[in-house]
């Protein structure tokens, strides 16, 4: 091809990438237009659900279980949340077994809530001072803090793992158990997390994490890690699946 004609042609491939990517600009901002508006209604619905409940506290003198705080949290912020209740029991044990007690290093929890895991971790011999809880949530974290008072609390956003926990661990986290809504992030998102947190973690050491989809939520074939998946657990409401990843 001579030369003029390349660059012609060089040019036009210019102006249509520029194209695209006005255009991607554009739909980017329409997207956190959406989200802000959305995210505007969940709190003020979430607001008047809080006042209700905190009326009914008031008047009943009672305080209202999990199952209502996380109604109220999914309400306020229902990517972040990502389930209307906590962990069963039947799964929050399914989710321990795979945690060895007489391990040496912290494990880690990522997203505990209210901590129907952690307290089967502690049932399944874990000990408090060993549990690093990482949780978005700051309601959330106030009842770990109160429930688990040897354990590290630790509040922020567990898709920044490394920056979490990277000083914070003195030594390497013999497991790593999650409760985040995996499905709903972007999958380098995921990977990004299961490799963060490998790389803080005992070589073969588990990575435990729930599902209720039927797929596994980290693709084997692009993390260059193991996986193993328990049978459903019908027991739960919805019913859901463990999956176990681990790095030699």
């Amino acid at each position: 091809m001579p030369v003029q004609a390349l660059q012609k042609f060089e040019r036009k491939i210019e102006r249509q990438l520029r194209m695209l990517e006005w255009r991607k600009t554009l739909i980017e901002r329409n997207i956190g237009r959406q989200i802000e508006l959305f995210d505007q209604k969940c709190d003020s619905l979430g607001k008047k659900i809080e006042e209700k409940i905190r009326r009914f506290e008031r008047k009943r003198g009672v305080a209202l279980d999990d199952e209502v705080r996380f109604l109220r949290s999914w309400i306020e912020r229902p990517l972040t949340t990502g389930a209307v209740a906590p962990s069963g029991k039947f799964l929050a044990r399914a989710m321990a077994r795979y945690v060895d007690p007489d391990s040496d290093g912290p494990v880690v929890e990522l997203g505990p809530g209210t901590g129907p895991v952690t307290e089967a971790l502690v049932k399944a011999g874990v000990a408090p001072s060993r549990l690093v809880l990482v949780e978005f949530n700051p309601a959330f974290c106030k009842i770990l803090h109160a429930r688990y008072p040897e354990a590290t609390v630790v509040q922020g956003d567990a898709y920044s793992l490394r920056r979490l926990l990277e000083t914070l661990l003195l030594q390497p986290a013999a497991a790593v158990v999650s409760s985040l809504p995996l499905i709903t992030k972007p999958l380098r998102m995921r990977l990004r997390l299961i490799r963060d947190a490998f790389d803080l973690m005992l070589p073969g050491a588990p990575f435990v994490q729930f599902t209720y989809s039927v797929a596994s939520p980290l693709p084997r074939r692009l993390g260059g890690f193991s996986a193993e998946a328990s049978e459903r657990i019908w027991m739960n409401l919805p019913p859901a699946r463990v999956w176990v990843y681990r790095k030699g």
